[in-house]
């Protein structure tokens, strides 16, 4: 017994510092190493995406806790709270999940829970990672402890508008279910439309858990309106039944366009094996996936799902992308919590002294504690980057992932297929994200890439995306009630109630569309005088009619409200005046050349007779005699005659046949012209008038006059700056006329302002008495007008070309505005005239011809001059006035000498030069040298 007692002893006394010193070891460790972690997760148990995170999330915890690179021994606890697919429920299981300490919480799922709880970490600083809230507005500053480990819908929505865009429609509506998760997406989506000049018609907004009956009655609204794109954009448990319902309403045929968002295929992945029913009511359907890569480490995951032993604990496990996500987002929280040790960091938590005086509640608020680390721990989470199974997990600077992309995927028979990738980095493409990636961000259109898609109704042609809504309103098209100019556009008794130009345009425009198209003319006016046009087009704009359809002028402020389709008839503003037969006048032989072209040509006869005379005298004796004579030849009987071809001098040199040859050519030239200009003058009938065109207009004080309710009124105001009180209006053709002729100084007007096209009617019914002066200084046309984005202002675009381009368009011109053509001309006297403009070339080449062949003619004189008498040359005493007229260049004798030189004969100049030089010596005087040196 005492030994035994003394064995026992001993071992108390060994283990007790043994133990001591353990404990001690161990204390030091769980002071930065803990032997756990709690992180929570919350979202609804049973549901789409609840079913496919919980085993994922579970299985996820179990392969952290057995990977010995993380963590290093300390455990990571999951624990799990439902919120049962409702926000109260959601708030309160957020806050008993808090009451244990977790350092992350995983989820929700739902964006509004995600709203509401986020106030709640943010006062705990405790991070809340969510794998399928998708709300754009989540990523607010507000809510600066959620982070999205899942796609935002604001990439998806600007997809949506991609694939919108891409194939060329110009509105949507918007079926969403009335969350936060429903109209937030929408208004991004909104936004991505406006940037693509395309909207949302219509927003279609249904309450959650909505029942059948309010489903139809909200489709059945929409099937009336114009546009056949919806956009679907509602929760994975309630969207088949818009699907059910839509089939019941026809609206999954042909001619519609069924666009849902990621929330359909997480749906279809679901479902196991598949249902035959399900995807027969979604053929044709366009979806959008969250694009996740197809790595080995996916693959892996995927073959191993079917084996997770969390299947049999929890029921049946569903999977889709989801299930990626909440999977990454455990591992993301424990690459963050090994990271946060690593560097220092204590899991601890503190109590909040506001949630200590609760005011007598009896709520269990003091038992929320706050995460001292909190603030670290959600900066080390920022910067996470590591690849999981739904890709790179790595966050911008909106905590938004990077490389955001999606699958688009059309549902075709017993599945659905790609026909392309869509991604922030380059639109729509046939190639996958990750390829684009590495090469330069390319958006541009012609970059944008899909596959054929089979759309409802098994049909591949891409639908027209909007039809005329069948809620029995026809089309509500303005006419102007014109009383002038009637064969635009008037009244009429019969059906339809209008008739005119106009009109028969619209409907030959009409009856090409492939479609029917109702409709119901309104007169806009009163009758008694024309509308104003402006006012027309606001009504348009204001929703009052849909369209308007007359002779309404595409002008800039017009364009800016309403859409015009393409012009059927081009039309600008002209200025029409009254005008005068010009008399004949007995100096009408001058009028066909201006005073200067005159004077030119003048100035070039006497020229090139006096260098034709230079040319010819020293070798053609008709141009020698006396000085009266030489003159008389000169300019008159030699310069004047070569304008009739009838000089009786012979030219011998070969410069002067050049020269003359060169000159007869532009006399040819000149007497034609005239002659055609003078003909013209005196047999064609020329008009002219006071007013010359806009410019002499505008410059004079005098009335203008203009048709009632044109855009002509505020274009001479505003643009041209005329005084108001200048401007006088005119409401038919019979005050056109009157004004005409009383002018300005007998309460008239000097002159129309108006558009061409019924100037052009209004000359042909006055028999030409009056006339356009100057040119049309403004360039337009008519069109048809029509609402804001009206898909129907394109077609009817494509049909006015197709009537154009088959000549029905001039036919409907010829039925209606068949007239006589005003064909006298008005002119100035001016225009007429033919100036020096069309003649300075031949002048040149005839002045260019004389200046070269005078250079060449003195520069052979000057020769001649030099051997005539050369240098040291001695003259004979009794010849001492021929040496005077024989001195050279160097010599000093006067200009007269030289010029007595030229002016003697050619054989007399080449007989002295060809005297021997010994015969020259003989007779030359010994002080020869001494009177060349001497002055003349």
């Amino acid at each position: 017994m005492t030994g035994t007692l003394f064995l026992l002893s001993l071992i108390f006394f060994l283990w007790v510092p043994l133990e001591v010193v353990c404990g001690a070891g161990n204390a030091s460790d769980s002071s930065s190493w803990p032997r756990s972690v709690n992180i929570g997760a919350l979202f609804t148990y049973d549901s789409v995406i609840g079913r496919a995170a919980r085993p994922a999330i579970a299985a996820a915890v179990d392969d952290v806790n057995a990977d010995p690179s993380i963590l290093h021994g300390t455990k990571l606890n999951i624990i799990f709270h439902d919120t049962n697919c409702s926000g109260f429920l959601g708030i309160v299981e957020a806050l008993q999940l808090m009451e244990n300490d977790v350092v992350a919480a995983v989820g929700p799922q739902s964006s509004g829970i995600a709203h509401v709880i986020s106030h709640v970490v943010n006062e705990l600083h405790v991070p809340l990672l969510s794998f399928a809230a998708t709300d754009p507005t989540l990523s607010a500053l507000q809510y600066p402890y959620f982070i999205r480990t899942t796609q935002s819908d604001y990439f998806q929505m600007y997809a949506v508008a991609n694939l919108v865009e891409y194939f060329g429609w110009r509105e949507v509506i918007a079926i969403f279910v009335d969350d936060d998760y429903g109209r937030n997406g929408v208004s991004v989506l909104g936004d991505a439309l406006a940037e693509r000049r395309a909207k949302i018609s219509y927003k279609a907004a249904f309450t959650p858990g909505a029942p059948e009956s309010a489903i139809s009655d909200l489709l059945n609204g929409v099937n009336l309106m114009e546009s056949r794109v919806y956009v679907l954009h509602v929760n994975p448990d309630s969207g088949l039944t818009i699907f059910s319902v839509a089939k019941t309403l026809g609206m999954l045929n042909s001619g519609y366009v069924w666009i849902a968002t990621d929330w359909l295929p997480s749906l279809l992945d679901s479902i196991e094996p598949v249902n035959v029913d399900t995807m027969n009511l979604l053929q044709g359907v366009v979806a959008l996936r969250h694009y996740t890569p197809d790595t080995d480490l996916r693959k892996r995951f995927v073959t191993r799902w079917n084996d997770l032993k969390y299947k049999k604990n929890a029921g049946p496990a569903d999977f889709n992308s989801y299930a990626l996500y909440a999977y990454d987002s455990v591992w993301l929280a424990a690459h963050a919590i090994d990271t946060f040790f690593r560097e220092g960091g204590n899991v601890s938590f503190s109590d909040d002294p506001r949630l200590q005086d609760t005011n007598g509640s009896t709520l269990n608020l003091a038992s929320l504690r706050t995460f001292d680390g909190g603030q670290k721990f959600l900066q080390i989470l920022m910067r996470m980057n590591f690849t999981g199974l739904s890709g790179q997990i790595q966050f911008d600077q909106d905590k938004n992932l990077v490389h955001p992309a999606s699958d688009v995927l059309n549902i075709a028979g017993t599945g659905f297929r790609r026909i392309g990738y869509w991604s922030n980095y380059s639109g729509l493409s046939v190639v996958a994200p990750e390829i684009l990636f590495r090469n330069p961000p390319n958006t541009s259109n012609s970059n944008q890439h899909l596959y054929g898609v089979i759309w409802p109704g098994e049909t591949t042609s891409i639908p027209r995306g909007w039809v005329f809504p069948n809620n029995g309103k026809p089309l509500r098209i303005a006419v102007p009630n014109r009383v002038s100019y009637k064969e635009f556009v008037a009244k009429d008794s019969s059906p339809p109630g209008v008739r005119g130009y106009c009109i028969d345009v619209f409907e030959a425009a009409i009856n090409l569309l492939p479609y029917p198209v109702p409709r119901t003319y309104m007169l806009y006016g009163d009758g008694k005088r024309n509308p104003v046009y402006n006012d027309l087009v606001n009504q348009v704009a204001a929703n009052n009619y849909d369209a308007a359809v007359g002779d309404v002028t595409i002008v800039t402020n017009r364009t800016k409200i309403v859409d015009f389709t393409q012009p059927y008839m081009e039309s600008g503003l002209v200025v029409v005046a009254p005008v005068k037969k010009m008399k004949s006048s007995p100096w009408a032989f001058l009028k066909p050349f201006t005073l200067e072209m005159w004077c030119v040509t003048s100035a070039f006869f006497l020229l090139v007779g006096a260098v034709i005379w230079i040319l010819e005298h020293r070798t053609n004796h008709e141009f020698r005699g006396p000085p009266s004579q030489q003159l008389i030849t000169i300019f008159w009987l030699f310069s004047f005659s070569t304008m009739f071809f009838s000089h009786r001098e012979n030219t011998v040199s070969a410069l002067g046949r050049t020269v003359l040859i060169i000159w007869l050519f532009v006399v040819l030239i000149i007497n034609s012209s005239y002659t055609a200009s003078l003909t013209s003058i005196l047999t064609v009938q020329q008009l002219t008038s006071r007013i010359e065109g806009i410019d002499s207009l505008i410059s004079s004080n005098e009335p203008i006059g203009i048709q009632d309710g044109s855009f002509a009124r505020n274009y001479l105001i505003d643009e041209l700056n005329i005084a108001e009180s200048r401007i006088v209006t005119l409401k038919n053709l019979e005050e056109y006329v009157t004004v005409l002729q009383n002018g300005p100084k007998n309460g008239g007007v000097a002159a129309i302002v108006d558009e061409l096209a019924y100037i052009e009617l209004f000359l042909s019914t006055t028999n030409c008495l009056y006339r356009t002066v100057g040119q049309e200084f403004t360039k337009s046309g008519w069109g048809f007008a029509f609402q804001k984005d009206s898909p129907l202002a394109v077609d009817l675009s494509t049909a006015i070309l197709q009537l154009s381009e088959n000549g029905d368009l001039q036919k409907i011109h010829d039925k209606w505005l068949t007239r006589n053509e005003c064909s006298m001309q008005l002119n100035t006297v001016d225009d007429n005239q033919l100036s020096l403009n069309s003649f300075w070339g031949l002048f040149l080449i005839c002045g260019l011809a004389c200046f070269l062949s005078i250079l060449v003619f003195f520069c052979r004189v000057l020769c001649q001059y030099r051997r005539f008498i050369p240098e040291g040359e001695e003259v004979a005493a009794g010849e001492i006035e021929l040496a005077r007229s024989r001195r050279g260049i160097r010599s000093t004798s006067s200009f007269k000498d030289l010029m007595d030189f030229v002016d003697r004969k050619e054989e007399e100049i080449k007989q002295m030069l060809k005297r021997k030089p010994n015969e020259n010596k003989q007779q030359a005087s010994p002080s020869t040298d001494g009177q060349r040196s001497s002055p003349a």
